[in-house]
């Protein structure tokens, strides 16, 4: 199956007459196999095409979706991202991404070795097996290679107690120990301190520019703080357009 499927059902009345239209009521919310974080909704703007979203709310708020896909499991060709939900993103990491505990522990990590053990770009991500990834890769913002360059240009930890900068990236395909994500992988960019403390106060966030909702890896992978800091916002701008 391509798409698990959530029964969310309120109880019926005892009132034998409402029993029928309490069960038109009951909701079926769809998720994507692969990450039931991620809300499948019918795109009632195009045939055959669905809305992926992290608002389970029916029916779903078109301007706040991820984007909508013209197949499932979606795929970079098939995904139409939703510029709307990039901007709203980038906004919340800009706010909140000082605040993530991985994040932190990244930054302090760099403060440690004082940049000179650390791969190009300076981020520290917990190693999850080999990645591999041939030169025909999709959805990407930049080129194939090995792992330990494509981004440096982005900012990398500086030596001798210097600071730098870590790397925001997406969850779905952790680098190795040392090396940088894919710049496809990357959202953004923070500024730390010789200490591990974020210049300014959270970083002086950096949109990476080269982020794809989707690549051959998988679709859109926060980690729980910030999942729950994109939604939190998601749902104030969708109170927003009620009123």
């Amino acid at each position: 199956m391509f798409a698990r499927v959530l029964r969310s059902a309120t109880t019926p009345p005892l009132s034998k007459p409402r029993i029928a239209r309490a069960c038109l009521r009951a909701r079926w919310v769809s998720t994507l196999q692969d990450n039931p974080h991620i809300y499948v909704f019918p795109d009632e703007r195009s045939l055959n095409n669905h809305l992926l979203t992290l608002l389970s709310n029916s029916p779903p708020n078109a301007d706040l979706a991820i984007g909508s896909t013209s197949q499932l499991p979606p795929t970079p060709d098939s995904l139409l991202e939703n510029p709307k939900f990039l901007s709203i993103l980038h906004s919340v990491l800009a706010k909140h991404a000082h605040e993530d505990p991985y994040v932190i522990s990244q930054a302090q990590a760099m403060a440690s070795t004082s940049g000179s053990s650390l791969g190009s770009g300076g981020a520290f991500f917990p190693q999850k097996g080999q990645r591999r990834r041939g030169s025909g890769y999709g959805g990407g913002g930049g080129a194939g290679g090995d792992g330990a360059g494509g981004a440096s240009a982005q900012g990398g930890a500086g030596g001798g107690g210097r600071g730098g900068f870590i790397h925001v990236s997406d969850t779905r395909s952790p680098p190795d120990y040392g090396r940088i994500a894919w710049p496809e992988d990357i959202f953004g960019s923070l500024e730390v301190d010789a200490e591990g403390n974020f210049v300014d106060g959270a970083g002086n966030y950096q949109n990476s520019g080269s982020y794809r909702v989707i690549t051959r890896d998988g679709i859109l992978g926060l980690s729980p703080f910030l999942r729950e800091r994109v939604v939190d916002r998601l749902k104030e701008e969708q109170n927003k357009m009620h009123k």
